[in-house]
């Protein structure tokens, strides 16, 4: 019997397969993943809905899927092919935090309507244009329901909901006549990451505070108890403390842990402490989420934010890992570089920059000129629900906390 890809969930009919986890000859059973699939919501596992031996694989890398095409095929297994209980949709989890619709689809000129022919026959028999109908289901489908309340509207001698402007046309520059070029397609991954950022920083008004802190004396505290985190399995870094510091100073400011419930106008505050660690991969920029970092010790902290920076390189994350954060931290410092402007990462309301802590000479005591490493800070926030005194006072409060970090919360 062949196995074919099934429906991915809700906003995914369609995939790239980007690893095949299993080969001729060997023996798949119920639920074993048989391919990993990228999405525009996240890479995912798909499992086979039979068991049996693989006689041919049809999909390939690099290769899109859609739902209903052919993964593999598998042979009897003891006189037939098992298959499983109906199969519900393959665990592609979506993004963390991905925005709802922004509401329902206007046609665009010169691409076809989206109607079903009981739609179309209805609209031809009362003479409707539905390109003046507002389709509300994904992709601006029209439904019947669509259709009768545009005529309930027309009834009512109320004018029919405004089309939206068509979008701007985006011209397609060709660059190779000045020289040679090379095309390579963004993954779908990138693409989300891309249509995220731009949502962040086209809906939020962004200003980001600026600052230092002397990270002499926990970088000597760093070296001083890495030997014993070692012994534990773990790899202590500044990383870990600064979460730990900016946990401890989101509760001192907790509108800093909050979200802005745009469609009734609330602010929801967070009584949970979720740290969203951006880190650099080659598919782009990922979020995965470490939970109740307040609740957790420098240990734990440490081995967790190792395990989830290793599974984001390997594309290893599920979606619940990337969802439900509630402030981030975006590094830069093993990179290189100083201050820098992070977005906001929606539909959180702050975001933290760490550049590389540089050797500067700092003046003491009014007169002493001294070499201390300074760590550069950068906080953006949401300036509709924060202001500029807040984040002043947020970003004095962590200088503080890092410069002044308790040992014995290092100490094992």
């Amino acid at each position: 019997m062949d196995i074919k890809l099934p429906r991915l969930g809700e906003g995914a009919d369609s995939g790239v397969v980007v690893n095949i986890l299993v080969k001729e000859g060997d023996t798949v059973q119920v639920e074993q993943a048989i391919i990993e699939l990228e999405t525009e919501k996240a890479v995912g596992s798909i499992p086979s809905s039979a068991a049996g031996t693989v006689t041919k694989i049809y999909a390939k890398v690099g290769e899109k899927l859609s739902a209903g095409q052919n993964i593999l095929a598998l042979a009897e297994v003891d006189g037939a092919a098992v298959p499983a209980t109906p199969a519900t949709p393959a665990p592609v989890v979506p993004e963390r935090s991905a925005p709802a619709a922004a509401g329902p689809a206007r046609h665009i000129p010169g691409i076809p309507i989206a109607a079903s022919p009981t739609v179309r026959r209805l609209a031809a028999d009362v003479g409707i244009d539905l390109t003046r109908v507002v389709g509300t289901e994904p992709g601006g489908r029209i439904t019947l329901a669509d259709v009768r309340a545009y005529i309930q509207q027309l009834q009512a001698g109320a004018p029919a909901p405004a089309a939206a402007p068509a979008p701007a046309v985006v011209e397609s520059i060709d660059f190779s006549q000045w020289g040679p070029v090379k095309k390579t397609p963004l993954t779908a991954i990138r693409r989300t990451i891309s249509r995220r950022l731009h949502e962040s920083w086209t809906h939020i008004p962004h200003v980001t505070q600026f600052d230092e802190a002397d990270v002499t004396g926990l970088l000597e505290l760093v070296k001083k108890h890495k030997p014993a985190y070692e012994a534990k399995g773990a790899r202590l870094t500044m990383t870990p403390l600064v979460l730990k510091a900016v946990t401890a100073t989101l509760q001192k400011h907790p509108i800093f842990n909050t979200s802005l419930d745009e469609a009734t106008h609330e602010l929801v505050t967070k009584e949970y402490y979720h740290l969203g660690v951006a880190v650099d991969t080659e598919q782009g920029l990922l979020v995965p989420v470490m939970r109740n970092v307040n609740q957790k010790s420098v240990l734990e902290v440490a081995k967790e934010l190792e395990a989830l920076a290793e599974k984001a390189k390997q594309r290893k994350l599920s979606g619940d890992e990337m969802k439900g954060g509630t402030f981030t931290i975006s590094n830069q410092g093993g990179i290189g570089g100083a201050h820098f402007t992070p977005i906001v990462n929606r539909p959180e309301v702050a975001i933290l920059g760490l550049g590389r802590g540089a050797l500067k000479p700092v003046v003491r005591e009014k007169t002493q000129i001294v070499p201390r490493t300074l760590l550069p800070l950068a906080l953006s926030y949401d300036h509709r629900v924060i202001d500029g005194g807040q984040a002043a006072r947020f970003i004095v409060d962590l200088v503080q906390a890092l410069e002044q970090f308790p040992e014995n919360q290092i100490q094992l």
